[in-house]
């Protein structure tokens, strides 16, 4: 079973999501779980901050070393020996700063059993954090967001998706069946504008050589798209 944990500052955030569709089965199943913790819960402050202002000047705050390498210190008595051996883990920051997340780091974190998270919020995170308390900083993309939510989030379901029987059907993954335009029922579809819009007629003639040539053809359409 593969094992997520997700440090945050907003821990209910993820509830709603993970209790739905393909999470909720896999983790009824036992292919996966998945346990958050709040960031604010390992402060040694009495008002549970967990942020400061940061040196040198300028806007914002930045989360603090502290909590964070104790919440991760908890996260590790908490894994602890599966079946007599140690377990693979793998701890990952996501910030603007790190390697591109593909479909390839995807696979390779299904590798693992247990992958820990910590979200940065507000201006980032102490620095000494991704230099000596974790194994690799990931970016989800070129872009930036509020905080490493919506990242964890995104990187729990695509390694998910490499887990045996979290799909279903391994032919359900795009790798293997391909990535090609889809149609369904009914065959001519008439808008709200009265236009017609028709499935290609290929999909429909029953000649399965032809149907796998088509979308063989249209792969790279949909890729470059």
């Amino acid at each position: 079973m593969m094992r997520f944990h997700v440090i945050s500052i907003f821990p209910k955030a993820f509830d709603s999501y993970l209790g739905e569709s393909l999470f909720r089965r896999a983790r009824e199943k036992k292919i996966l779980a998945v346990k958050t913790y709040d960031l604010r819960d390992f402060s040694n402050d009495r008002h549970r901050k967990v942020d400061d202002r940061p040196f040198g000047g300028g806007p914002g705050m930045v989360l603090k070393v502290q909590p964070i390498e104790d919440a991760l210190a908890a996260v590790e008595r908490g894994i602890g020996r599966r079946r007599g051996r140690k377990l693979r883990k793998r701890t990952i920051l996501f910030s603007a700063r790190g390697g591109k997340f593909d479909a390839a780091a995807a696979r390779r974190l299904a590798r693992y059993d247990d992958i820990v998270m910590v979200c940065g919020r507000y201006e980032g995170v102490d620095e000494r954090v991704g230099r000596y308390l974790i194994d690799e900083e990931i970016s989800i993309g070129d872009y930036v967001l509020a905080g490493g939510e919506i990242p964890a989030l995104v990187l729990m379901e695509a390694v998910s998706r490499f887990l045996p029987g979290f799909l279903g059907k391994e032919s359900s993954l795009e790798e293997v069946k391909g990535s090609f335009p889809t149609y369904t029922r009914p065959e001519v579809y008439v808008s709200k504008t009265g236009k017609r819009w028709r499935v290609p007629g290929v999909l429909v003639e029953g000649n399965h050589a032809k149907i796998a040539a088509w979308r063989k053809a249209k792969e790279p359409e949909t890729k470059s798209g």
